[in-house]
């Protein structure tokens, strides 16, 4: 094949970089230029434009539709993961975000792989909720021609392990679908899980169809945004905290931390709705407390990821320290043989409420023993960085990034103890000392495309985050649309977050409107969603008139009341049941204009 020689004088390249263009693509095939074509279009357009693969033509092997249904980025790092395992074995896929899927369709598939994590009380991740409710709906056709796969992600330090998964498959068996394999149910420490079972799913679709070569497209909607930023998960920038404010009162029950990290020259980009992941270090005090407990010294080596480091600093950096699980709780007693935890193995509930309520350190010093280095690095968990909702929009801050930290602090008794990641950001980093962090992208809680749309905010605590960014955003593109926002907290004089900056929109007319709920400032207490059925009829009227509705904060409790309460004023004010009211609800999430941010 040759390529005609290209006319140099219209190309927006100089010649070397042309030349370094061709040395690269000269022994490419057409399918392989092809990818390259959509790759190179795909960080051209990140926002809109991704890889995907069109189904194979009529009569070659049926698609795979792979969906991806993701909370933290967990579950769509191993979709993509698996469609580049697929493309590899020349299978037909198409990654979908849950988000995007057209659930109605799901009765014409053939090969279809959920990888889903689990949120709050056992919920789907919310890109999912639609697809869940629909599946679990008299609506939900037979599927007896369609086989399937799930993969899910969870965390055993929470009552309901891998809840969503076990939904998605069970139900799936229910209306007919045949299990290409057995559900795999992964904890924190999922690589290892997800790279056999990725294997696994690829043998076995192999098996059962033969190969057609994909052919490569660009689609919207997938799942693969490309981002270039050279930063990630695992390969965080180290930033610098510029700023660390308390901006709860005196006399507040809460510490709430304002934190403003200093990105530099990196080039980190990101959008209202984003989360910053901020990886962090145990508390030196906490680990010399556990491994004196144990009779341990701190520079006795061990080995993590096959490298030899000191306890200590295995502690420090690699390892979850601060959050207990049912699981550590149970080898913790069976390894030691503690007559008082011992009674607790094999009783789920138990094991579930002591982790709750024990730390790590407390569960040892309640129930001592002595263990080797090795053993105790055996029992724990690996460290994981905790992600917070980005407070600040790059219009206004440019090259910061704010995020608002509930600094978690609580007595055992008598003593103190603290969250991993808030107290590192509060009390152990310096100003201007150095943070690790990474951006996590969230299409799913984004800001109407147009700027005339109205929103309504509803974010309690630090779930007000968020909304700071969206108000940033909305104020530097001189969006026309109306804002509305409800926020609650203990007490106005302590808590109100952002005081003065939510007073400044108000008087400027951007903020058309705030209500406020102060839970603890009168006898009767008072909450978000007693302020949203309040405001029914008003709060009606802007939904009826394309607002978009926005939720961020607590999953267990405040997600599902202020639900309720939405629920309740679109039956009243909308003239329906709660049913219909329901259905109603589930298409302004499928629409997107029904968004959360819990956790």
């Amino acid at each position: 094949m040759t390529t005609p020689a290209p006319l140099t004088g219209l190309l927006p390249l100089n010649p070397e970089q042309l030349a370094r263009l061709q040395a690269a693509t000269t022994d490419l095939t057409p399918e392989q230029l092809a990818w390259v074509s959509g790759y190179f279009w795909g960080v051209l357009n990140p926002r809109s434009g991704a890889v995907a693969v069109t189904p194979a033509p009529e009569g070659k092997m049926p698609g795979v539709t792979l969906i991806s249904a993701s909370q933290t980025g967990n579950a769509r790092r191993v979709a993509e993961a698996l469609r580049d395992d697929l493309l590899a074995a020349n299978l037909n896929v198409t990654l979908v975000n849950a988000g995007d899927y057209k659930f109605k369709q799901i009765a014409s598939e053939k090969r279809l792989v959920i990888v889903t994590s689990t949120q709050g009380e056992g919920e789907p991740p919310e890109e999912a909720v639609a697809l869940h409710k629909f599946l679990f709906s008299k609506k939900a056709p037979k599927l007896e021609n369609t086989a399937f796969a799930v993969f899910s992600l969870g965390d055993t330090s929470y009552e309901f392990f891998c809840q969503a998964g076990k939904d998605f498959d069970n139900k799936l068996a229910e209306l007919g679908g045949e299990r290409l394999l057995d559900r795999v149910d992964a904890d924190v420490e999922y690589q290892a899980a997800a790279s056999e079972w990725r294997a696994r799913v690829v043998d076995v679709l192999k098996s059962r169809a033969p190969v057609a070569a994909p052919s490569q497209s660009v689609a919207t909607g997938a799942v693969n945004d490309i981002h270039t930023s050279p930063y990630t998960k695992d390969a965080p920038l180290t930033a610098t905290l510029s700023v660390n404010q308390k901006i709860t009162g005196r006399n507040s029950e809460k510490d709430v931390r304002h934190i403003e990290i200093d990105l530099g020259d990196s080039g980190l980009r990101y959008q209202p709705g984003d989360a910053l992941g901020v990886w962090y270090q145990n508390d030196p005090a906490l680990v010399k407390e556990l491994v004196e407990l144990l009779w341990l010294k701190g520079d006795e080596p061990v080995t993590v990821d096959g490298k030899t480091l000191p306890l200590a600093e295995a502690l420090e950096w690699h390892f979850e320290l601060t959050v207990n699980t049912a699981n550590i709780v149970e080898n913790y007693a069976t390894l030691t043989r503690s007559e008082s935890l011992l009674p607790l193995v094999g009783d789920k509930a138990q094991l579930q409420q002591y982790a709750a309520t024990t730390p790590i350190v407390d569960m040892v010093r309640f129930s001592p023993a002595q263990l080797d280095a090795e053993a105790l690095i055996g029992l724990l968990r690996p460290l994981t960085p905790r992600l917070y909702s980005i407070a600040s929009a790059q219009a206004e801050v440019e090259s910061e990034v704010h995020v608002t930290v509930g600094v978690v602090r609580y007595d055992i008794e008598g003593r103190a103890r603290a969250g991993g990641a808030s107290s590192f950001l509060a009390d152990r980093v310096e100003e201007e000392g150095e943070v690790r962090v990474f951006i996590e992208h969230n299409d799913n809680f984004r800001l109407p495309a147009n700027p005339e749309t109205p929103v309504i905010m509803i974010g309690p605590g630090t779930g007000i985050a968020p909304f700071r960014a969206f108000m940033q955003q909305r104020a530097a593109g001189g969006a026309e649309g109306k804002n509305w926002l409800f926020f609650g907290n203990p007490h106005f004089t302590e808590d109100f977050l952002y005081q003065v900056e939510w007073q400044r929109y108000v008087k400027e007319g951007l903020l058309s409107r705030i209500d406020l709920a102060w839970s603890r400032d009168q006898k009767e207490k008072i909450y978000v969603q007693d302020k949203l059925r309040e405001q029914g009829a008003e709060l009606w009227r802007w939904i009826n008139d394309g607002a978009h509705i926005y939720v961020c904060g607590d999953a267990r409790r405040m997600a599902a009341d202020v639900e309720k309460a939405l629920l309740e004023v679109i039956a009243e004010f909308g003239g329906m049941d709660l049913e219909s009211a329901d259905e109603y609800l589930s298409e302004l999430r499928v629409e997107r204009r029904y968004q959360r941010d819990v956790y």
